[in-house]
């Protein structure tokens, strides 16, 4: 199918324009052109002034919709997931599993594979989070599955890492090790849940971490001036960082403190629940009961156990309370997501040739609907 976008402001990821449309030609965008170029027979869908841009890339969502992956391992659940997404215009993600023993890590590599033959261009590849972790920076991962890698498992990653992006482990856990052994095999490995100093969280990013997993949350802070932290560490390098800008994750003057001095590298997560897009009360997470109280999620014990927010919610705050341009927002939540995981040769702008993974939204953050390749799914 053929058809294209018209009267909306087109936000490239490396311009903003007005008074072009954007041509669909099957599930990429074959055109970007003024619209009084536009053939006359042409079908054209009216975006009646409202923003266009590359739809959103979410590299940390732990479920949302009333599911949660660690839960219910399934590639259903993942399809749910995928659903609920669209709704707040996220239209690719990486599905992220927690700290869990071998076998429901191996069933989670399975399911993503299950699913990765099924869909293009929407879950694109499963997050590890754990369970290579340290213990001080647990958060919500269970303590007693929180180990030392086996050889068989070093071997089993490897061996998938063509459905495991990415890696999320701490600094200071022997695994560690094996950074080099991971990035090889093409995973990126992430630092999170790290309790490590400075000089130890510095040398395993020089030894190829590519990824900071939610920066401030489960990491050791910048705690005086000569106590800089994995916190110091990451903010002093070159790799690429998620945050969360939910405002009870990370102050959001911290979150100001971090664009400065991170720029094109911060990105945009979610670590979102099953409580984002759904209206509930509580839900199970590893074992454990987490409440919802005023979009804020936490255990008994008042641990923060992932996020309520969604990724246009996220804008909006960036927006409003960071003080972040709209255009930079946006691309903090596709252009620099694609090019951290290495898929912005297909998608995180809006060019020629791209996948048409494209969200439109309003001036007031609502979003209107999204295109999954090239089909337009109105809300």
């Amino acid at each position: 199918m053929k058809y294209a976008f018209s009267n909306a402001v087109v936000y490239t990821a490396k311009e903003v324009l007005y008074g072009h449309a954007v041509v669909i030609n099957g599930d990429k965008i074959s055109a970007i052109l003024p619209e009084d170029e536009l053939p006359a027979d042409l079908t054209k869908i009216d975006l009646q002034g409202h923003n266009l841009t590359a739809g959103f890339i979410d590299l940390q969502l732990n479920g949302c919709g009333g599911v949660m992956f660690n839960e219910d391992t399934t590639v259903k659940t993942l399809e749910i997931m995928q659903e609920t997404n669209l709704k707040s215009g996220t239209t690719s993600y990486l599905p992220t599993f927690i700290t869990s023993p071998d076998e429901g890590m191996k069933s989670a590599v399975k399911v993503m594979r299950d699913y990765l033959a099924k869909y293009r261009n929407q879950a694109l590849g499963l997050h590890l989070e754990g369970p290579y972790l340290s213990v001080e920076k647990k958060g919500v991962h269970r303590e007693e599955f929180i180990r030392e890698i086996s050889p068989e498992m070093k071997t089993f990653l490897c061996d998938n890492a063509d459905v495991i992006t990415k890696l999320t482990l701490a600094a200071e856990n022997p695994t560690a090790r094996y950074i080099p052994d991971f990035v090889n095999s093409g995973i990126i490995v992430s630092l999170g849940h790290s309790n490590a100093s400075y000089e130890v969280a510095k040398q395993a990013i020089d030894s190829g971490i590519g990824f900071a997993t939610h920066l401030h949350n489960a990491m050791s802070p910048v705690s005086s001036g000569r106590a800089m932290g994995v916190v110091g560490a990451v903010l002093d390098s070159d790799i690429y960082a998620g945050i969360i800008v939910d405002g009870l994750h990370v102050d959001f003057a911290n979150v100001k403190i971090a664009k400065k001095i991170k720029g094109e590298k911060l990105c945009m997560v979610t670590d979102a629940t099953a409580a984002a897009g759904a209206n509930i009360e509580s839900f199970v997470f590893v074992g454990k009961t987490v409440y919802v109280r005023d979009g804020k999620c936490y255990d008994a014990n008042g641990t923060l156990g992932g996020a309520a927010v969604t990724m246009i919610e996220s804008i909006e705050n960036a927006v409003k309370y960071v003080g972040i341009t709209l255009d930079e927002a946006l691309r903090m939540c596709n252009y620099y997501p694609a090019k951290a995981i290495g898929v912005e040769d297909k998608l995180g702008s809006v060019e020629v040739g791209k996948i048409a993974n494209l969200t439109v939204f309003t001036n007031s953050f609502r979003v209107v609907g999204t295109a999954v390749n090239g089909e337009w799914k109105p809300n």
